[in-house]
């Protein structure tokens, strides 16, 4: 997401592409209890936090995808930049409004566990259909997916060029099935 917002900003305002966010588990991905296991079906109490972070952003959604689109940038900077804990729904609620969503509404929607079966249903098609192991995954209508594992360029400028690069490469070799650079560590040479 830092990384698309780099992209932004050296494009001025605009992305060339339409994003499409949907919930995706890795609660339930890296899940050791077992396979017939469903991360989901925890009671609230005892559901991972990151699920709490996708129940809220189902919770917005249900507002409009503008207000996801607005909510999702500063949910994830919350977690992965702030280092809040996402089952701390008070920090749900005051991004909301921050957001502007309707607040009565958006912890409505948070505490109806039916946003589970919506990330469930999600989580199903991409694993089941598109083949989805990890976040983020890019999946392009005119074929070609790529999951990107990437720490922050440093500029906006290398951001869009390796947006770019991907981009050109998901389009134009639908025969590259992968591509890693060796580790540990990873990213080897970034930080020399």
């Amino acid at each position: 997401m830092v990384w698309l917002n780099q992209v932004k900003e050296a494009l001025g305002g605009e992305i060339p592409l339409q994003a499409t966010w949907r919930p995706f588990s890795l609660a339930q991905v890296n899940q050791k209890i077992g396979p017939d296991y469903e991360a989901w079906n925890e009671d609230d109490e005892n559901l991972d936090e990151s699920l709490w972070g996708l129940r809220a952003g189902q919770a917005a959604r249900r507002q409009g995808e503008e207000y996801l689109n607005e909510f999702l940038p500063r949910l994830l900077t919350a977690r992965h930049v702030d280092r809040v804990s996402l089952s701390d729904k008070s920090i749900l609620k005051n991004i909301a409004q921050e957001c502007g969503l309707d607040i009565n509404k958006f912890s409505e929607d948070l505490e109806d566990r039916s946003t589970l079966e919506e990330i469930k249903a999600s989580h199903i098609e991409a694993t089941q259909s598109l083949g989805v192991f990890g976040t983020p995954t890019f999946i392009l209508k005119e074929g070609g997916s790529a999951f990107v594992k990437m720490i922050k360029p440093n500029t906006n400028e290398e951001a869009l060029a390796a947006f770019n690069s991907l981009i050109t490469l998901l389009k134009s070799a639908p025969f590259l099935g992968e591509v890693k650079r060796p580790q540990p560590p990873w990213p080897k040479g970034v930080f020399d």
